[in-house]
């Protein structure tokens, strides 16, 4: 497995081994062992999934407390897939990384707790699944607004199809600050 970082601390992309023949493929998605060894030494405890045309952007979403770490790929279709670092403290406080995931070139992306998450479907049709480090708790769930000016984001969506949550999120700047993370850097 390769292990790209990122300019946000924590923020992984991951390439599996993937073996393939004319039969098809096989590629190992979560090995406790492999991912430990790799810097995600965490328990799961919720697997999701979710199908999304094109067009449509989900996010930017988080928990506090109840922080969720997550795994996610694609399945089938592609996304262009963000996460935001709102580790107060943290050097790349307020800043976003965004990273093409597709069912083609199979690649992780790891986003650990204390960041935002968000994806906006750039195929036809995709086949979203992550795993958890936490429950989904729905009087924890956080978000921010997809466009917020000061994030910034290159949404590769001209009018993408949201939510009315997300539509009504706040901007980072009028999050009250109890809602953020405090940034623990690692020696």
């Amino acid at each position: 497995m390769k292990v790209l970082e990122t300019p946000l601390p924590g923020v992984l992309i991951l390439e599996p081994k993937v073996f393939g023949d004319e039969r098809g493929f096989f590629m190992e998605t979560w090995s406790r062992e492999r991912y430990g060894k790799a810097g995600i030494d965490v328990d799961f405890v919720q697997d999701n999934l979710s199908s999304s045309r094109r067009g449509v952007l989900r996010g930017l979403h988080f928990q506090n407390p109840l922080a969720q770490g997550k795994l996610v790929h694609v399945l089938a279709g592609e996304v262009f897939d963000v996460a935001v670092d709102l580790r107060r403290g943290s050097p790349t406080f307020g800043q976003w990384h965004g990273v093409i995931l597709s069912g083609e070139n199979k690649r992780q992306y790891w986003v650990p707790p204390g960041c935002a998450h968000g994806f906006c479907v750039t195929s036809e049709s995709a086949l979203f699944a992550y795993k958890c480090t936490e429950l989904y708790a729905p009087e924890h769930e956080k978000s921010i607004r997809w466009d917020d000016p000061a994030l910034a984001i290159d949404w590769p969506v001209a009018d993408p199809q949201v939510s009315e949550k997300d539509r009504m999120a706040p901007l980072l700047a009028d999050m009250d600050t109890g809602a953020l993370f405090s940034f623990e850097a690692r020696g």
